[in-house]
């Protein structure tokens, strides 16, 4: 259950940057404030520009606080999954004390073991994410605080990333006032948040459709298992757009949300628009049809080169399929243009929450939503990577306006509801076939 308390998410994205302030109360997420900014200073989800994504981001927190009430001071940002790697990991411990009680500083002590390993000096270590504890050869141990045992063993999995992205983003976050409670990889509270308990276990890929780039991510087994980052999104739709009807970036943006469909058999050449051309005096009328070819050809090329790094893991195999999020995947025909092309069951994930009820809006919400949901063990574990002091609170402080944890302000996105396609059940026996499927892929 989440812990009792506010969360802050932050969500740096190259279209948009957005923030959304959550009060959970008995494990219950009410949304209580929002801010949206256009993003200057982010090149396919990466910081070019310190400045500029700086003051993107205050301005993204200032709208946010105008609408919560607070003064926002700390933040849970997520971060790319741009040249992420994930490994497995396992330590081992004498437990020492007299009492042979596992404390905390057990828990921190086997996670170091696990992490002793050499990587690039331009690399650096993310995370360590807890699967189980074994006590003294007893398997499968979640919390191992308070057995006794002599023998403590860890498995878990540990991300790491380019310390140059990771350095940025911090950068940035610090420069706008802000302090970092947690860095969370997009992609793995992506899965963890917007999956099913049986979509993460038998398997499910999620591609996330940005503005700057297209990820893919690969669950199995409750464990984030593959991720690919394709540097195209729903920028390059609009710039296609705008270059083949020689039109501006704004008007063609305009033309996508207004009259873009990717899928062009459900469109008419008989429908027709009138654009802005550079060089004519007077707008052009073009069709449906002809709009939604340029739709397409780029997001087929987008999907293709995701089918092709998917089908090297075997990944459309596991019986979940595909779920889309990210605000290009919400524009009409992505879904059934995505099934064509990657032959399984696809839908769209739209989240449930008044007023955000669009996907443009789902990584800052799964960034809420996983930390909050975020245990002790995991905390103590991720002390051995930062070597901060970690202090566990025996019951989770509430927080009220009168006693902010974010000092805090807004934006009222428009409404809109999608309708999802019904998710289908797994075929029987099929679960048999993979439930193992990826038990040896990082062997």
């Amino acid at each position: 259950m989440a812990k009792t308390g506010m969360y802050v998410g932050l969500d740096i994205g190259t279209t948009s940057v957005k923030v959304v302030v959550a009060e959970y109360v008995e494990g219950q997420m009410n949304i209580i404030g929002v801010g949206n900014a256009k993003s200057e200073g982010i090149d396919r989800g990466i910081v070019i520009d310190i400045d500029k994504t700086v003051q993107a981001i205050q301005r993204a927190v200032t709208q946010a606080e105008e609408k919560a009430g607070i003064q926002i001071r700390n933040v849970c940002v997520g971060l790319p999954a741009n040249l992420l790697e994930v490994e497995n990991c396992q330590g081992m411990i004498a437990v020492n004390n007299e009492s042979k009680e596992i404390t905390d500083e057990d828990v921190r002590n086997v996670a170091s073991a696990a992490l002793v390993r050499s990587i690039p000096p331009e690399r650096q270590m993310i995370t360590i994410l807890p699967q189980d504890f074994t006590v003294d050869g007893f398997e499968g141990i979640k919390d191992p605080r308070g057995m006794i045992g002599v023998r403590l063993e860890i498995n878990g999995v540990v991300f790491t990333g380019p310390k140059t992205i990771i350095h940025n983003v911090r950068k940035c976050v610090e420069e706008a006032g802000l302090f970092i409670d947690e860095m969370v990889i997009a992609p793995l509270a992506l899965t963890s948040s917007i999956l099913s308990d049986g979509e993460q276990d038998f398997g499910t890929t999620v591609i996330d459709i940005g503005g700057g780039q297209t990820t893919a991510a690969v669950m199995h087994n409750k464990q984030l298992k593959f991720t690919y980052v394709d540097q195209e999104g729903g920028e390059y739709v609009t710039k296609d757009i705008s270059t083949v009807l020689n039109t501006s970036f704004n008007n063609a943006e305009a033309l996508k949300i207004n009259y873009g469909d990717a899928y062009p058999d459900r469109t008419s050449t008989s429908e027709e628009f009138p654009v802005d051309v550079i060089g004519q005096s007077e707008p052009v009328n073009v069709d449906e049809r002809y709009l939604s070819e340029i739709i397409e050809a780029r997001l087929e090329q987008i999907f293709m080169k995701a089918k092709e790094a998917l089908d090297d893991i075997e990944a459309l195999e596991l019986p979940g399929g595909i779920v889309l999020s990210g605000g290009a995947a919400s524009l009409p025909g992505v879904v059934e243009l995505a099934q064509e092309i990657f032959g399984v069951n696809v839908k769209l994930h739209v989240p449930n929450h008044m007023g955000l009820r669009n996907p443009v809006f789902t990584n800052v919400i799964s960034i809420l939503e996983y930390t909050a949901e975020l245990g002790d063990v995991y905390q103590l574990a991720k002390s051995a990577v930062t070597g901060e002091p970690t202090q566990i609170q025996e019951t989770p402080q509430s927080y009220t306006r009168e006693q902010p944890i974010y000092e805090q302000t807004s934006y009222e996105p428009e409404e809109q509801n999608y309708q999802e396609p019904e998710e289908t059940e797994p075929k029987e026996g099929f679960g048999d076939k993979v439930k193992n499927f990826f038990s040896n892929i990082f062997e």
